[in-house]
């Protein structure tokens, strides 16, 4: 079972209603000025896989505490067409205020965890790893990251504090030095502790010799066609582990995995990854009337 980011979803859920209920919602209270009991239910409308369930409740949960929360679904599930996520009973004027936050949460992440799905899908079979990448929503990272993982993919890095990544921009502050690739590589090592791990980024044959001549750790293929990403693995001979990245899509995916990387970063998992389709349902409820 993958966690949720509790403190990252409480925090995201207290600016997104502050954002979207800054002098609360106007249109529900000038129709609606006494309790309009209702029943409503979170539907998908397409096949997808769950993420950021545990969001929408929360978010009706801070909207009205006293609203009833049926939760039919789970966070990572693999659902379809129809299917009901969520139910909701109580005032019909909470369930509206909290509406569009917690579908934000459930598309986007939903959305998120379906690409994820699908990549990972598209290389079963190979022993590659998918991953993020740090393209990610400022404010939404540890979220967009944790649908990442219920989708079957794997996180890199959560911050620049994590590890050691050096790309291109690193290696054009060293252009003074004929080796930048190899520079780099020996200088992270020689000022970080021996558990961090050296991750550099390469653009051709000849940066993966400076990466092996650096002990680099993990050598990142960037932007490379499966053919060369094969002769970099001849090369490389297994001292140190491979990574490519760039241009990944779901159509060469499965021909990048068949070159024989170790893992497969992509940017697109959460910058591009579209909306979950879902839908929010209600229906008025009666009242119950009092014995006499």
């Amino acid at each position: 079972m993958v966690r949720p980011p509790v403190a990252d979803i409480r925090r995201a859920i207290r600016l997104a209603l502050q954002e979207d209920l800054p002098l609360g919602d106007i249109t529900t209270a000038a129709l609606f000025p006494s309790p309009a009991p209702a029943l409503a239910r979170i539907v998908a409308q397409q096949s997808l896989v769950v993420a950021g369930l545990a969001a929408a409740v929360r978010t009706f949960q801070a909207v009205d505490a006293s609203l009833v929360l049926t939760i039919q679904r789970q966070d990572g599930e693999r659902v379809h067409d129809g299917d009901c996520l969520l139910q909701i009973e109580g005032d019909g004027r909470s369930i509206l205020m909290a509406e569009r936050v917690a579908l934000n949460f459930l598309q986007h992440l939903s959305g998120i965890a379906t690409l994820t799905h699908r990549f990972c899908e598209e290389v079963r079979g190979y022993p590659v790893t998918i991953m993020d990448t740090r393209k990610t929503i400022p404010g939404l990272r540890a979220l967009q990251k944790w649908a990442v993982l219920l989708g079957g993919g794997t996180n890199h890095r959560q911050s620049l504090s994590d590890g050691i990544l050096i790309k291109d921009n690193h290696l054009a502050l060293l252009n003074r030095t004929t080796t930048p690739v190899r520079t780099a590589c020996r200088k992270a090592k020689a000022n970080s502790p021996r558990t961090v791990k050296v991750i550099v980024e390469v653009e051709s044959l000849a940066d993966v010799r400076q990466a092996l001549a650096g002990r680099a750790n993990i050598i990142l293929l960037d932007n490379m066609t499966p053919a060369t990403v094969r002769q970099a693995i001849r090369l490389i001979k297994g001292r140190a582990l491979v990574e490519v990245s760039g241009g990944i899509t779901l159509k060469n995916v499965r021909a990048m995995a068949a070159a024989g990387p170790d893992r497969i970063s992509i940017g697109a998992l959460t910058h591009s990854a579209p909306a979950a389709t879902l839908s929010l349902v209600i229906e008025p409820r009666r009242r119950h009337s009092r014995p006499s």
